[in-house]
């Protein structure tokens, strides 16, 4: 169990994920939800790292939450919840591409209160928040009042992922606002090719960047699966960096482990302030260090079945 007081929080839900092997007749399940990855991401790289999910009294919460616990994760802000887990169904392609559905409808992760988010650990430095809880009606207007406090405070650098699911967005019209209304309160925004393509169809990622920086985003960055990541940063750094070469097993939490790796460079780099971030947002060389690194733990990642991020030693061995 974590010892040591968490410098980082992650807000979001926690659910289990219900894999379709493609036999027609075989499922596998997996711990998942973007950020309770990104937590679990963190905590394995060895970050002193709190978890802020609403955890169901079912059988799958209480699964979850012993599975928080073992990551060693600092829970005092996850309470117990009244409501049934939410459940994810994990389709994957030959190429162990995922795509999913959920069941959403009165589960424990979005019936967030102010009370339960006053519940943050005050060490916390570094909030990441994203994915469904985010921008799903009626929690997200909530965590959203947060985050928004935290970051017009000036004390905590807020990070963001808005990790987008078309089948629960609807159209990219509606969504927009949504996300938008996030970046506005972010100083990091990571998100994927096919986030920023289904949101702005006839935009390129440089200008969606541009867009973000312009809503007050100082840091963008767009992961673009086996070809790679890019980023943009507000004072002009603009830069791409290949993915890890391995052989992909399947995708699954991918993207949370690449957000936790970039999170953990920033820690170890001193960002634990927005004073801090504005001051490396011009070199280019550590920069492209960070985006190096958050690529080899989401493709380490890629290398095993399910949400499984590697140690920070793992990292370090790959990197060498």
């Amino acid at each position: 169990m974590m010892t040591s007081r968490p410098v980082v929080a992650v807000i979001g839900e926690a659910l289990v994920d219900i894999v379709d092997t493609g036999d027609g007749a075989t499922f596998t399940a997996h711990v998942g939800g973007s950020p309770l990855n990104v937590a679990a991401g963190l905590a394995r790289l060895g970050e002193p790292t709190a978890f802020m999910g609403r955890f169901s009294n079912d059988s799958l919460g209480r699964v979850l939450r012993r599975y928080a616990e073992r990551a060693g994760l600092n829970l005092d802000g996850s309470p117990n919840a009244g409501e049934p887990s939410t459940i994810a169904l994990v389709h994957l392609d030959t190429a162990g591409v995922a795509t999913y559905d959920f069941t959403i409808d009165g589960t424990a992760d979005w019936a967030w209160s102010a009370a339960e988010l006053s519940r943050m650990p005050d060490s916390v430095r570094v909030l990441h928040l994203g994915s469904l809880t985010s921008w799903l009606a009626p929690g997200a207007a909530v965590v959203g009042a947060f985050a928004d406090d935290l970051f017009h405070d000036g004390a905590t650098v807020i990070s963001y992922d808005p990790n987008v699911r078309p089948g629960l967005l609807v159209n990219p019209d509606s969504a927009r606002p949504l996300i938008e209304a996030r970046v506005r309160a972010t100083h990091l925004v990571k998100a994927s090719a096919e986030d920023v393509g289904w949101l702005y169809p006839d935009r390129t990622p440089s200008a969606v960047a541009s867009a973000w920086h312009a809503l007050g985003a100082k840091l963008v960055v767009i992961t673009n699966g086996g070809e790679g990541a890019s980023v943009w940063t507000a004072a002009g750094v603009e830069l791409t960096r290949p993915a890890l070469a391995v052989e992909v097993v399947d995708t699954v939490g991918a993207g949370d482990a690449f957000t936790s790796g970039f999170i953990d460079g920033l820690l170890r780099a001193g960002v634990d302030h927005p004073a801090a971030l504005d001051a490396v947002l011009g070199d280019a060389a550590l920069i492209g260090r960070l985006i190096e690194r958050a690529a080899a733990v989401s493709g380490l990642t890629c290398s095993r079945a399910g949400a499984n991020p590697p140690t920070a030693d793992e990292v370090d061995a790959i990197i060498r």
